[in-house]
Formats: C-alpha cells, structure tokens, sequence
C-alpha cells in the first residue's frame, strides 16, 4: 500500500471512524498512524536511523523525514542518528548542540507483512487510549452510586454494564440472599477504580457500609444540602444497620428527617437493601452519651471508659443484657464498628461482683503491707487509695480527712508506706544488679528500681538496650488480628506506664545516646503541635 496514493484523506476518515467508534480523541489515533508507519519505514531504510512521519491534519499526506541530531564529540556514537558540531556545518549555519537536521525521504510502499504491524502498532496505541479515558470517566465516580444493567455472572461474581464501561461486584459485595439475572438492572457503590494491565476495573460494592450513607444520601435532601451529616455508619449486610446522624439547624431533627413522612424515606433505602433493619442513631460528641444512643434498643446504667486502651465497659439491667448484646452479638458488634471502641457489656451484679473483688483485693494489699486492721484498710480503700505510693508520699491533710485518723496515725502509716517502699527498692536492686545490669540504666532518671528489675527480668540490662525499645512494649498496646482486638502485655505496664510516658522515656534514652538531635525532635513536636491545632480549628 502506498502512502503516496490519490486517496490522503482515507487516513483521515479512518481516523475519525475510529475515534467516534472509540470515543478518543482522533489525534490520538493519527499520532498511532504515525508511529506505525515510522517504524515500517525504520525496517525498509535501517533501524539506526531516526525516522519520523507526520500527517497534515487537513490533507492527509504523510511526509518522512530522516532526523539527525547534534551532539558534542564525546558523546558521539551512532553517525546515522546523529552529528557532531563540525559536520553539523555543511547543513546549518550556527549548529548548537541539540539542534537537529531533517532530511526529507521517499515514502515507503507498505509491504503485508508491514502493514499488519502498522494495523497491530495502531490497534495497541487505541486500546491504550480507550483504557486511559475510561479510567478518566470512572475515577472521579469512586465513592458515588452508579446505575448499571447486569450482563452475566463469572463464578458467582456478576459482570455489570455501568454506560462506557463495565464494572465487577464481586460475590462478597452481594447482600446474602441476592440474585440477578441477565439484564436486570442494578445499583452499586463505586468501591475502587484501579489501573491495570488489562484495562481499568471498577470494582462495585453492595455490603459497603458507604453504600447505605449515599442512599440516604439521594433519598434526604437535608444530607445532600449538608444541614444533616452522616457521622458513622455500621452494617450487618442484609440483616441489620446502624447510622449516626447530626443536624447543624436547631430547628430540624435529624433522626425525624431520615424517617421521613411515614417511615417513606428510610423504606426506600431498606427497599433497596433488601429489607435490611436500620437504626437511626442522633451522633453526640460525648462519647459515653453516644454509646449509650448506639446500643438502643437496650437501657444502659453506666458507662466505664478507658481513653488509653480505647476500650469501655458498659453497665445494663441485668434483664437488658440479651437486648443490648443482640442475636448472635450483633447489636453490641454494631455499635463497636460505629463508636469504634471495643465494648465490653456486663450485667449490674457482675460490675458489683468486680468492685467487691477490686475492693477486698486493695484492702488486703493494705492489711498484708502496712499491718493494720480490716477496718482501717477499708478505710483508705473507701476513699480511693489504691497503692502504697499514694498513701507514702500523699499530703498528710488527705490522710487526716479520714474519719479516726489523727496525726500520729497518719505519720505512722506513711512511715511504714515509706519503709515498706524502700525495702521493695533494695530488694529489686540487688536482684537487678545479680541479672548484671548496667549502671547507665541505673543513672537514668524516670525508672524505678522496680521497673529496672522487670526490664532486666526481660532481658533490658543496658541503656542501649532500653532505647532500642517501642513504646507499646513497654506500656502494652491493642492489636487486631482477623478482626478480633488482642492485648499485647507490656514490661512496664503493671507500673501503670502510660504510652505517651514510655515514648518520652524511649526517645529521652535515644537522645542521651546521641541517636536522636534533640533540635530535630523539638521541631518535629513543634510541627505535631501546630497540626493538632490547626484540627481543633
């Protein structure tokens, strides 16, 4: 076929066939027209040879053009591509090194076996093209509700025609009891929109908790005008769902809103869903008043939080704890994942039962350390001393307050506290030291003789060793593995370590060593404080 025939403008109107039929930009499509068409004459004339082809938009006539560019003598390698300066001046008047001398070439006659790898070069470069836009389209889409018509089913995932595209849902994004056919039509969440080598997929989602927010999201004009904002979202697909809402005018209820007149607009998303049960749940700052909105139906008598292991223990009726926990744990479960926090429920007399073995275990630690009777130990039980650090190095006046304490009562158990302390100390030194800790962790300041003898016990014996520590080793932490929140035990955490504390002893160690610059550290504090601000803001 040659290039040179009466009919240019064919390669036009083949390229424009081919970008509507695509839905490309037809410059694209000549670019490929050109690049193919480049490398058949590159195999006729030599493939050293930089050779470039350019189609006039409007008439079709491809033109060839040998390209050589000036390079400097020492990088000079391959004189059919390239010039040296000298050369250069048979050709341009003042070469520059970068400067580039075209040379125009007959047109090549393409052979069957050229124009095949013209049509192969041409067909890569559109797919590559029609990829890249429907990547475009769909990327933007990720995290919004498409409409699609189900094509087939794969091995039980179905195959969805969603416009210039088609988009997978996968069998674990179905509602359980879910089935289509061919045809029928569908909407999904776009969950992701990923680049690969066969092309972009655009995975679709039915389960995703997302999914029911942007439902309501359609179905409450109030949400999608941002009056009403969907806080947390929690789903038991196709059999129960919890959703946290607030409202941002005083004068609009947002649980009321989500209802709507009659139950009409949250029946439209149970519809949807298959007749999923939703809870509407008012989100509240207050994190005790929030969990105790979260577990409704059931009435909750306290709650117990513990900010650190972000954990909390709530309190129920006794005849309540099958309703708060649910039918196989699902409202408990639902509440965790909307609150997340890790909740544990117990009944009133088992929270009774505990402070009884809390109180009767603090008042024999008193009776056993300090010799007194049970009635003096349950005393400063009574008033909140839970260990004899309190008790040794307290204000007197606090001891004092105590109904049957006077001074020389007072000044005699904080005697003893103290005697009782030091003796622990020495003990836990001499045991230290026969592990054969390092002085260096001796010296330094923040640990007791009690946590060197537990850090030695572990096998921590030096400075060194103790700054190549992680904080939640020493002061345990929470870890989930297969959804389930594991504690992991720390060294020092018996001696109520708190993480913050452990890192500020790790970093002060690490620093001591000359490991960390201090300036390095205060600036990154700095800069963590300003983010932390800027949050509040």
């Amino acid at each position: 076929m040659a290039i040179t025939s009466a009919n240019q403008l064919e390669l036009l109107q083949t390229a424009e066939a081919v970008a509507r039929e695509k839905m490309i930009d037809p410059d694209l499509v000549i670019q490929a027209m050109e690049e193919s068409l480049a490398r058949a004459a590159k195999s006729r004339y030599g493939t050293e040879l930089d050779i470039r082809v350019k189609i006039d938009r409007k008439t079709g006539r491809a033109t060839f053009a040998r390209v050589r560019t000036v390079v400097a003598d020492e990088e000079f390698e391959n004189h059919h591509a390239q010039l040296t300066v000298r050369q250069a001046k048979s050709y341009l008047a003042d070469p520059q090194i970068g400067d580039e001398v075209v040379d125009e070439v007959p047109p090549v006659d393409l052979g069957r076996i050229a124009a095949q790898s013209a049509k192969q070069v041409i067909l890569q470069k559109v797919r590559e093209a029609e990829r890249d836009r429907q990547f475009e389209e769909f990327k933007d889409r990720k995290g919004t509700i498409i409409n699609g018509v189900v094509k087939r089913e794969e091995y039980g995932n179905l195959i969805v025609d969603i416009g210039r595209g088609e988009g997978i849902l996968r069998r674990n994004e179905k509602i359980g009891r879910e089935s289509y056919r061919p045809n029928d039509r569908i909407r999904c969440y776009v969950k992701d929109v990923r680049r690969e080598t066969r092309g972009p997929q655009v995975f679709l989602s039915r389960t995703d908790p997302q999914f029911m927010a942007e439902l309501f999201k359609m179905e409450v004009p109030e949400i999608y005008d941002g009056i009403i904002e969907i806080k947390a979202v929690a789903r038991d697909p196709g059999s129960r769902a919890k959703i946290a809402v607030i409202s941002y005018d005083n004068s609009i209820d947002p649980v009321g809103a989500c209802v709507g007149m009659r139950g009409s607009r949250v029946q439209a998303v149970v519809n949807e869903l298959q007749g999923e049960k939703i809870d509407i749940i008012p989100w509240n700052a207050d994190t005790a008043t929030f969990l105790v909105n979260a577990l409704q139906p059931a009435e909750v008598s306290k709650v117990v939080f513990d900010e650190e292991a972000g954990k909390i223990e709530v309190v129920v009726p006794d005849e309540q704890l099958s309703l708060a926990i649910g039918r196989r744990g699902q409202n408990v479960r639902l509440a965790s994942q909307l609150t997340a926090l890790d909740i544990d429920i117990m009944t009133e007399a088992e929270e009774s039962q505990r402070r009884q073995a809390e109180f009767a275990e603090r008042t024999k630690l008193f009776m056993d350390t300090l010799d007194i009777d049970e009635m003096m130990a349950q005393l400063l039980v009574a008033e909140g001393f839970t260990n004899l650090e309190e008790v040794a190095y307290v204000d007197q006046e606090e001891l004092l307050s105590i109904d049957g304490f006077d001074e020389g009562t007072a000044e005699e158990l904080q005697a003893r506290a103290r005697d009782f302390i030091e003796e622990q100390n020495r003990k836990a030194i001499e045991t230290a030291r026969e592990l054969g800790v390092d002085d260096s962790l001796f010296n330094f300041e923040g640990l007791t003789p009690q946590m060197i003898e537990a850090l030695a016990k572990d096998g921590i014996k030096t400075l060194e060793d103790f700054a190549t520590c992680a904080d939640w080793e020493l002061a345990g932490g929470w870890t989930t593995e297969n959804g389930q929140r594991k504690k992991d035990e720390g060294i020092l955490e018996k001696f109520d370590v708190s993480l913050e504390e452990a890192q500020n002893l790790v970093m002060t160690a690490r620093v001591m060593l000359g490991w960390v610059d201090p300036t390095e550290l205060e600036a990154a504090g700095e800069e963590e404080e300003g983010t932390d601000e800027e949050a509040e803001a």
